[in-house]
């Protein structure tokens, strides 16, 4: 089992990324991950889906993260200023306005969104993951599918169709 670990690194990797938004909190996700699956070996089914566990468990890790942030949060002063956040520049622009667009949705939808078009998830696996209904799921992808899919035409002006000269 622990061998096969190597082989989940980068998905794991993406969904963290897709989660925090963060290259430096998604790597920091990965490793909590990948911690907590070290420590836990011994509760994995023998014959489960390998891959669904881990994802379940950085799903977890994820959450848990973001209650203690949100605890943190409601404890600081303010008047505290905004931390400044390291650029995040993509080598192709299409990919980096997707990603964009993707981090701008709610992020139950941006992970049913990563679970199921770029992790190849199926419906009841990335649902199991979540822990919610498959119907749920389904009906977070549909919405995330359609706030993407409006995100990325309204930041692209109109095609205007060039019409043959008729002089």
């Amino acid at each position: 089992m622990i061998g096969d670990l190597s082989h989940h690194v980068a998905g794991l990797r993406r969904y963290a990324l897709a989660l925090t938004g963060s290259r430096y909190e998604a790597e920091d996700l990965v490793q909590e991950t990948l911690t907590r699956a070290l420590g836990a070996a011994h509760r994995f089914r023998k014959g489960g889906n390998f891959r669904g566990w881990l994802f379940s468990i950085m799903h977890n890790a994820f959450i848990s993260s973001v209650r203690r942030h949100r605890a943190a949060e409601r404890e600081l002063d303010d008047d505290l200023p905004e931390l400044a956040q390291p650029p995040r520049q993509l080598d192709r622009l299409e990919v980096r306005d997707v990603f964009e667009a993707l981090a701008r949705l709610p992020e139950a939808q941006r992970a049913a969104l990563v679970l199921i078009a770029l992790e190849d998830f199926s419906y009841a696996e990335a649902a199991r993951v979540q822990g919610i209904p498959i119907g749920t799921l389904m009906s977070r992808l549909a919405r995330g599918r359609e706030a993407l899919r409006r995100a990325m035409h309204e930041d692209r002006p109109p095609r205007l169709h060039v019409v043959g000269d008729k002089s």
